[in-house]
């Protein structure tokens, strides 16, 4: 009997072997997309056990110990097992289809790294069933806090685990989208032609393959120093860990918001009915931040007194200027245009609005006198969150609301998403702009307890309600997700009116990805065509 005649129903793979295993792009993409998301609700609900903790002063829900476990699984769950798989995630899903590819390249390595990342996830949680907890000691886990004799039981040694299990994840995905990028292109795609979300990945995965290496060297000495002793104990020891640490978490800040500016550039180009405005100089800076962003690290430690101040408070300052091209791109985009106020477009412009603060906060930490007065407290606290939820989680829900019709071929509706996006507008601020004044008045970040003499109940029960705001608003997310793919409203190929290839195709995509490509002369093919098709 030939392979033609057996059923098909014979040929298909099992669906569970193809949820598990299997390797084209679109599919993987979504799965890890979806066990990012995962991820960023268990530690959602870390961080709302944390702020009823905070509310009031007293122990309330936890013990000291046990709220050190919840920031710490709360912030390493944040970057290392839901930002940047979730970053990396879009990329492995949209990159193929913006190229005009038909496929990503090295698919089992980038389905490896998927893999690595769950089980980096479920090693580093495994600690709180563990005798002694999980590990307690911030996601950096500086030594000497770090090492046996201060943080003894195997939860810490999950967590370094973890840490490597997923930094591996995000290096193997990172090379098969760089070498899907360099050899894949359809024909007149050339690198000064490809897309702005596309340009946005190439500069991540080039910091993520310079810089989490260090990570995992960094957790690699970690190790060897709990089970070894005296591994970091050597002069300079503990120094030398934080600069290895630090080398990977400054690039990582912006691994998960280049490629969610990215998908704000889209947004606010195809809203706004015009080209995207300054390609070639955006590109410049993409590369040029990239660069810089190497450069940077010192400024977490300007208070060891051990690095060059001048130097990281020049090199962190002198990042503006990438930045300041970048937003003046997206702002003279919208300018003139024909601006249309949906859903992705709403994120879009309150993930500009919201990472300003962000920004403006960094210059202010950037400058040594000042971040001597602001480190380690809830002032950096809320820079920190106002760039990331600000900026990478209000970019993610731009991304979402952008993409959804052509992952799915349904519609989210327009109502819940505006709801969903000003209640995220409202939880953010109610959340984190109080915890400006909380660091200016001197309370310390990393404490499970305060005072009642000190004042500051008001203001944490004022963050502790926006918390919950940011809860209902992840909450009628959902909600909006099981109604419309239950009570579907079918997208078509291109709903909004896109520029790139991706919405040449149908929606969701065929396994190939494209039946024919239209001639691709620029970054915005298929702006291109309708502007040469008579009105």
């Amino acid at each position: 009997m030939s392979v033609a005649a057996v059923p098909t129903m014979l040929r298909r793979p099992p669906r569970l072997l193809g949820i598990v295993a299997g390797t084209d792009h679109k599919s993987l993409g979504l799965r890890m997309f979806v066990t990012a998301f995962g991820f960023f609700l268990g530690a959602g609900l870390l961080a709302l056990i944390m702020r009823l903790e905070l509310a009031a002063p007293g122990m309330q829900f936890t013990s000291k110990q046990g709220y050190d476990e919840l920031f710490t699984i709360h912030g390493s769950t944040m970057f290392y097992l839901f930002a940047t798989p979730a970053a990396l995630a879009l990329g492995v899903y949209l990159v193929p289809l913006q190229i005009g590819a038909s496929s990503l390249a090295g698919a089992r390595w980038a389905l490896g790294g998927w893999w690595l990342t769950i089980l980096g996830g479920i090693v580093m949680w495994s600690g709180f069933f563990t005798a002694r907890g999980a590990a307690d000691v911030g996601w950096y886990a500086f030594d000497p806090l770090s090492d046996s004799p201060h943080t003894p039981g195997v939860g810490m040694d999950f967590w370094i685990f973890g840490v490597i299990l997923s930094a591996l994840g995000a290096i193997l995905v990172a090379a098969c989208l760089l070498a899907t990028v360099v050899r894949k292109r359809a024909p007149g795609m050339t690198m000064l032609r490809i897309p702005v979300f596309t340009w946005s990945m190439v500069v991540t995965v080039l910091m993520v393959l310079t810089a989490f290496p260090a990570l995992v060297v960094a957790m690699g000495l970690l190790y060897a120093q709990r089970s070894l002793g005296g591994v970091l104990k050597v002069p300079g020891g503990p120094l030398t860990y934080q600069h290895l640490f630090w080398f990977y978490g400054h690039p990582v800040v912006y691994v998960v918001f280049f490629p969610f500016l990215g998908a704000v550039a889209e947004a606010i180009a195809i809203f706004s009915g015009r080209r995207f405005f300054g390609y070639p100089a955006l590109v410049v800076s993409l590369l040029a931040f990239a660069a810089g962003s190497m450069s940077v690290w010192g400024h977490h430690m300007f208070t060891t007194g051990a690095i060059s101040n001048r130097y990281f408070a020049l090199t962190s300052t002198g990042l503006l200027i990438p930045a300041g091209v970048e937003y003046f791109d997206c702002l003279a985009t919208m300018w003139r245009g024909v601006i249309r106020l949906r859903t992705p477009m709403l994120f879009a412009l309150g993930f500009l609005a919201m990472f300003v603060i962000g920004g403006v906060t960094g210059i202010w930490v950037a400058s040594p006198p000042l971040d001597y007065h602001e480190t380690d407290s809830y002032f950096v606290v809320a820079h920190f969150h106002y760039t990331l939820f600000g900026g990478s989680v209000m970019g993610m829900f731009c991304a979402i609301y952008l993409w959804f019709p052509k992952v799915t071929g349904a519609l989210l509706r327009e109502g819940l998403g505006r709801v969903h996006f000003w209640l995220t507008v409202l939880g953010l601020n109610l959340t984190f702009f109080p915890m400006f004044f909380l660091g200016q008045d001197g309370m310390p970040r990393r404490v499970a307890d305060y005072p009642s003499s000190m004042g500051w109940e008001g203001l944490n029960t004022l963050s502790t309600v926006g918390s919950d705001v940011v809860a209902l608003s992840v909450l009628v997310f959902l909600v909006n997700v099981a109604v419309s793919l239950t009570v579907r409203r079918p997208a078509g190929p291109d709903p909004w009116g896109g520029h790139t290839l991706e919405w040449a195709t149908d929606s969701p995509p065929p396994p190939r990805n494209f039946r024919a490509l239209p001639p691709v002369r620029s970054y915005a093919p298929l702006l291109d065509l309708a502007e040469e098709t008579p009105a």
